[in-house]
């Protein structure tokens, strides 16, 4: 809703610029998806990571976590 309320007064400001960010942001979210399926993988990877190091002290039985 922000986000709507400021385009409206951009609307209002300076109607060609708000035309053109109409215009440009589903260009711009387009070309964003392969930077967020990037960031994803890569917190996948780095999770990864985490849950191996920390596996030989899950099995050793070290800091276990109770269920509440």
């Amino acid at each position: 809703m922000t986000k709507f309320i400021l385009w409206l007064i951009l609307l209002f400001v300076c109607w060609p610029l708000a035309l053109l960010a109409l215009i440009l942001y589903p260009i711009v979210w387009l070309l964003s998806i392969p930077f967020r399926v990037l960031g994803i993988t890569v917190d996948a990877v780095f999770e990864l990571f985490r849950v191996l190091i920390m596996l030989p002290a899950r099995i050793l039985g070290g800091a276990q976590r109770t269920r509440t």
